[in-house]
């Protein structure tokens, strides 16, 4: 009989759980949010659910960069902790490991509502029929733009290949105005993120069910040709995070592509990054003519894609698996805001709400007050359909190779680089669109 079956078949648990009950007197609590005011807000919700079930949580800070190493020396020793807050990298292999139990998460998903947590998301954790672990936040890559210049020109919003390409042609002026800034330093993780971004939005990976997939040569063309075009509307030299966000600032660039990180900078809430656009570094006048994109489409999958990245709580294999189960869907409902103030500008609500209540938790997040030197609420600076934008990104949020289970491999690709070099080398003129497709496929055929 499954956990499930004992669930629905013993009203007396189910009393226990409507009453909050819980079997364990501490649980541990792994999370990376270490720094001391995510730690403090983390301590605050543990509180609250303490008082809620009697159940202490023991939060534990571990650095992102040990987590891997730490869980598999724990699971060895078979003293894994309750709960640990994760990136997605770990959700399949530590499932497939035995580290996570699947079925607590499901049990977890199915409890709060399969429906009310973005498909995106929970696409991604899908692991024989359940879901490895249950989705917490996340963030998806965005086209930032100048909205009102979009306006102004009756430009459509950038969502397509096509859109971008029309709106090159009508705002790029340089010096004044730059119509992109595209990444183009090839040892910058950025420039892999941007590209993966953009190969996604056309349909194009190059792994597969078995592992390597060659690219497909028409749909990567599409790809390298509008990559090019990008690259032919941004500011010569080797581009990056820095000059794409100081040109955005400044009033010299329409389009760029960044994380959501940008989002309370844009509004002069953080002192040392500034919008230069006016004289006041504290004016939320650029936000005020911003607009984001998150699903974007190519030629080929007019559907469209988002780069995501999402975070987890997964439940183990060692854990009090009732407290364990409760914690997390507290942290998930009655805690959720709690969850996503950590840092709300980088944490978009994976449930937008509950199912009586769709958009409760969409509502809440978009109250939570982000930036650092100065604090504002999201949905002060936004307007309601940026917000929806935002967080709808992650109803279609997607990686290389996790929905083949090849994550690992895909990650493996991008470190080495290759792709970045390659699309480097046919903007540079160096190679042309077949060579740079056969060079890509046989660099990455190569990576075991």
């Amino acid at each position: 009989m499954t956990r499930q079956m004992k669930l629905l078949t013993s009203s007396a648990m189910v009393l226990a759980f409507m009453a909050g009950a819980v079997s364990a007197d501490t649980i541990r609590f792994w999370t990376t949010e270490e720094q001391p005011e995510r730690l403090a807000k983390q301590e605050e919700m543990a509180a609250a659910f303490k008082e809620m079930t009697g159940t202490e949580v023991e939060v534990i800070p571990v650095s992102e960069s040990d987590l891997g190493t730490r869980a598999t020396a724990a699971f060895a020793a078979g003293d894994l902790p309750d709960v640990i807050y994760h990136t997605l990298q770990y959700a399949l292999p530590w499932a497939e490991a035995g580290i996570l139990d699947t079925e607590a998460a499901s049990e977890v998903i199915e409890a709060l509502g399969a429906d009310s947590f973005a498909p995106g998301a929970l696409a991604m954790a899908a692991y024989e029929g359940e879901t490895a672990s249950v989705p917490v936040d996340g963030w998806t890559q965005m086209i930032v733009y100048r909205k009102d210049l979009f306006d102004a020109a009756g430009l459509a919003a950038p969502t397509s290949f096509a859109a971008v390409e029309a709106a090159l042609e009508a705002l790029h002026n340089p010096p004044e105005m730059y119509g992109f800034v595209a990444a183009t330093k090839v040892d910058e993780n950025f420039m892999s993120q941007v590209l993966e971004h953009v190969f996604l939005a056309n349909g194009v990976s190059p792994v597969g069910p078995d592992g390597f997939a060659p690219l497909d040569e028409a749909k990567t063309i599409e790809v390298l040709d509008f990559y090019k075009k990008l690259a032919e509307s941004s500011p010569p030299g080797d581009l990056y995070w820095d000059q794409s966000r100081s040109l955005y600032f400044s009033g010299n660039a329409a389009m760029i592509i960044w994380s959501p990180f940008i989002l309370d900078e844009l509004a002069g809430l953080r002192d040392s990054a500034p919008p230069t656009i006016n004289d006041d570094p504290t004016s939320p006048e650029l936000a005020s003519k911003t607009g984001i994109v998150t699903t974007f489409a190519g030629p080929s999958n007019p559907d469209g894609a988002a780069w995501g990245d999402i975070r987890y709580f997964g439940i183990t294999t060692d854990a009090d698996t009732d407290a364990a189960m409760d914690f997390v869907k507290f942290s998930m409902d009655e805690g959720y805001g709690q969850t996503l103030s950590i840092a709300p500008e980088g944490k978009f609500p994976v449930r937008a709400g509950t199912m009586d209540e769709p958009n409760k938790f969409k509502d809440l997040w978009a109250t939570l007050p982000v930036g650092v030197d100065r604090k504002a609420p999201l949905g002060d600076l936004y307007d309601k359909a940026m917000i929806d934008e935002i967080v709808g990104g992650l109803d279609v949020a997607q990686r290389w190779g996790v929905a083949d289970g090849q994550l690992s491999l895909a990650s493996k690709m991008i470190n080495s680089q290759a792709i970045n070099r390659i699309v480097r080398q046919y903007i540079d003129g160096e190679v042309d669109a077949a060579a740079a497709v056969a060079a890509m496929n046989a660099e990455l055929g190569a990576i075991e």
